[in-house]
């Protein structure tokens, strides 16, 4: 039987505000193979980042029972803060020290002796392509540098279950490239991921399962292959040159979601020929032009549309 780095039973938290108890997490179960990267998802407000404080120690559970690289929660916090490295959405780097400096103090932190601290900066500094800037501000650093030290200074004490919320919000897409190579070293190593991300293409790329949250509940859970094939079918986008050519389209067609900024319909369809040309077909019986077309089968984004019911700008 494959360990669990991770492994959540009837996880449980309300929040009490002006109108009364308000639940976040509503019996949520999580099992996270060692090895691997398990990505989180779901619409804003949907207690992803609530999941993480609490696997992390950072928010303690109203209810469940969890286990954190063999450690009980809530028997043995400080075990399991041994264990994990957390790289939170907003960067824990002191851009007034040098990028060795803020690794000397996470070593400082973690207990390691001066001679170990310093070893373990060097070679930090050597694996995340910082060693020419090591002595220089952190304030200097680019948005993709400093996002690498930021993951550095959790891998100081060598976690063996690293938590990353949002790791490469902000990042160019060459920025974003780079650290999901990174990102996958370490899995290669032995290491376990749970990784939320507001773009859909990153857990699509990275994770070998991933579980759809969604007003504290977990609603789907798979491989994203797995995910994509609930949803039947795929669709064709059509686009349009105006308004009033778009609102045509949706009176001849009947079904669809139409996007008035973007000025394109999306039809469901299986992506068949038959299917394009009827389309087609029909639109040109109404008179109404196309500009532009594409087919598409179903991806992460349909995936959320469908369960969620949520646009992919809600989502994230």
């Amino acid at each position: 039987m494959t360990n669990l780095a991770i492994a959540a039973t009837g996880l449980r938290k309300s929040y009490r505000d002006k109108s009364g108890d308000k639940v976040v997490l509503d019996g949520v179960d999580l099992a996270v193979p060692e090895g691997t990267i398990f990505s989180l998802l779901g619409p804003n407000g949907a207690g992803k980042t609530t999941t993480v404080k609490i696997l992390s120690t950072l928010t303690a559970a109203d209810g469940g029972d969890v286990r954190v690289a063999g450690h009980d929660l809530a028997r043995s916090p400080d075990e399991v803060r041994g264990a994990i490295g957390v790289t939170g959405q907003y960067s824990a780097v002191d851009k007034l020290l040098t990028g060795e400096e803020n690794l000397l103090l996470m070593a400082d932190l973690g207990h390691l002796s001066r001679r170990d601290g310093r070893r373990r900066a060097a070679e930090l500094l050597e694996r995340f392509d910082l060693v020419e800037a090591a002595r220089e501000p952190a304030a200097t650093y680019s948005g993709g540098m400093q996002r690498r030290l930021d993951l550095a200074m959790t891998l100081v004490g060598e976690p063996r279950v690293i938590f990353l919320d949002e790791p490469t919000t902000g990042l160019d897409p060459r920025s974003r490239r780079a650290m999901w190579e990174i990102v996958r070293e370490l899995v290669a190593g032995g290491v376990t991921i749970l990784l939320t991300t507001q773009y859909l293409e990153e857990a699509d790329e990275l994770a070998d399962r991933i579980a759809l949250l969604d007003r504290g509940r977990l609603i789907a859970e798979g491989t994203a292959e797995e995910l994509k094939r609930r949803i039947p079918g795929g669709h064709v986008e059509l686009a349009f040159a105006d308004a009033a050519r778009l609102d045509a389209a949706v009176r001849a067609v009947g079904v669809g979601t139409a996007d008035p900024e973007a000025l394109t319909l999306r039809v469901p369809s299986d992506g068949g020929v038959r299917m394009v040309r009827d389309l087609l077909v029909l639109l040109d019986d109404q008179c109404v032009e196309v500009a532009g077309m594409s087919v598409r089968t179903p991806d992460l984004d349909d995936v959320f549309l469908t369960l969620t019911g949520r646009e992919k700008e809600t989502v994230r």
